[in-house]
């Protein structure tokens, strides 16, 4: 299959602001590494405005939206709340989250099989607004076809499994994990859902997602921003498009 289009790179700058809460102060500035990593390249910007308020911030939304020139990919939780945040700022894209407290990070892919009346109602208006919907998911069949039946535009593909095994250096399960991401690619394009892929990418994992035909998007972020303590966020940036590319060569 032919490559869809050239492969956009989100970077995610949510643990900018992890390590601004961490002293309570102003500085790093999540804004300032959103134009940095536009600046390098970047395709779009991705916050999570968790429940908690744990790294990113009310204020930086609507920095974000007031400061950057390229698309900003609001996640949340589908709750009131955040229906209403995303309603008012109208961002270019909001991406429906699985949320608990607890977590470190976001741990799964959203249940949508299961929630499938409200999920349809909870972004009716969303779309009406013209924000383009996504569902967070891992390659269930059963969640992938729940996502086209509520009217989602999109489905990003939960990498975060794939990228611990191969961390623990379970090759083989790996591989398995990554071919059922590559079918539920396929399945989500039959479908009419445009693909993205996130959570857990690093320079070293990256180039077999990156070669899925029918991936048009990346959102990395905790790898880049820790990255950018050695290299600097611009280049950090510059050499995971570089990857990128490379992978998608030859398709």
């Amino acid at each position: 299959m032919k490559p869809l289009g050239r492969l956009r790179l989100g970077v995610n700058i949510d643990h900018v602001a992890t390590v601004r809460n961490a002293r309570g102060s102003a500085w790093p500035d999540p804004l300032r590494a959103a134009l940095l990593a536009e600046a390098a390249g970047a395709d779009g910007i991705t916050a999570h405005l968790r429940e908690d308020r744990r790294h990113i911030r009310d204020a930086d939304i609507e920095a974000l939206v007031a400061g950057i020139s390229i698309p900003l990919n609001f996640e949340c939780a589908a709750t009131a709340e955040m229906q209403s945040i995303a309603l008012r700022h109208r961002p270019h894209a909001v991406c429906l989250v699985p949320e608990k407290r607890e977590e470190r990070t976001t741990e799964g892919g959203l249940d949508v099989a299961g929630d499938i009346d409200r999920l349809t109602d909870y972004i009716a208006p969303l779309r009406e607004a013209g924000c383009r919907v996504s569902m967070f998911i891992g390659h269930d069949p059963r969640q992938i076809e729940a996502s086209a039946r509520i009217g989602a535009a999109v489905v990003e593909l939960h990498t975060g499994h794939y990228s611990e095994l191969l961390a623990d250096g379970l090759e083989s399960a790996a591989a398995e994990e990554l071919e059922g991401l590559r079918r539920g690619a396929r399945l989500a394009h039959s479908l009419g859902l445009e693909v993205h892929a996130g959570h857990g990418l690093t320079y070293d994992n990256v180039a077999p997602v990156a070669a899925f035909a029918e991936v048009m998007e990346l959102n990395i972020g905790h790898f880049l921003i820790g990255e950018s303590i050695y290299r600097g966020l611009g280049p950090a940036i510059e050499e995971m498009r570089r990857r990128m590319d490379a992978a998608r060569e030859g398709l």
